[in-house]
């Protein structure tokens, strides 16, 4: 079926925080992790079309409008995490409150997994951007994409989409954060010019816009 290439919008946080809890353990399903499986988009995915400095572009199927990749960027990572430190990680933090002890009696309706409790707690002490990675570019993204539409080419066409955005404002570069254990995406990244940051912890690539292999 016709996939379509479109803004991301707020309509489609449900989608977003979809795809995002079937990508996110290493690129495979989260599912089995969580018992609320909405925690792994409200960190990265759906703060990126609620916040200033984000944009984004979704893969949709023309025919039934189901949303089945993205791509998600901030032109300013700094301000990004400013901006989610202030209004977005509070509101969550209350939410989803620190479980007592073992006790989630009135609290939570449904037993915590692994995956919940990672996440909580990682809502109180949010990762930032490597310095490094700021020296390379403000810019940063997430791309995630259905396994089922995996491996055909769809990825690099939504990472041009954010090249071409970022570079009509000015930009020379952006960064990607990935999970190490991922040897498939750092492969994906390296067809396409990225290349490990210098200075950086591993798992954090960089492009240079003169060098992506479209």
């Amino acid at each position: 079926m016709p996939i379509i290439v479109r803004r991301a919008t707020e309509a489609d946080e449900q989608s977003l925080s979809r795809i995002c809890l079937l990508t996110a353990e290493a690129g495979v399903t989260a599912e089995h992790l969580h018992n609320y499986g909405e925690l792994p988009g409200l960190v990265y995915a759906v703060p990126y079309v609620k916040l200033p400095t984000t944009f984004g572009f979704v893969m949709e199927v023309e025919e039934t409008g189901e949303v089945v990749g993205y791509v998600l960027a901030s032109s300013d990572t700094r301000r990004y995490e400013q901006e989610a430190a202030e209004k977005w990680w509070p509101e969550l933090q209350e939410r989803y409150p620190l479980p007592s002890g073992d006790s989630t009696e009135g609290v939570y309706d449904k037993e915590l997994k692994p995956g919940d409790y990672r996440y909580i707690k990682l809502l109180r002490k949010m990762h930032t951007a490597p310095d490094a990675n700021i020296a390379f570019s403000p810019a940063h993204m997430h791309i995630d994409i259905l396994e089922a539409y995996q491996r055909q080419g769809w990825g690099k066409k939504l990472i041009a989409r954010v090249v071409m955005h970022l570079k009509e404002q000015g930009y020379d570069g952006l960064w990607v954060g990935l999970d190490t254990r991922n040897e498939s995406a750092k492969k994906f990244y390296g067809r396409l010019g990225f290349v490990d940051i210098n200075g950086a912890p591993n798992g954090n690539m960089g492009l240079k816009f003169a060098d992506f292999l479209e």
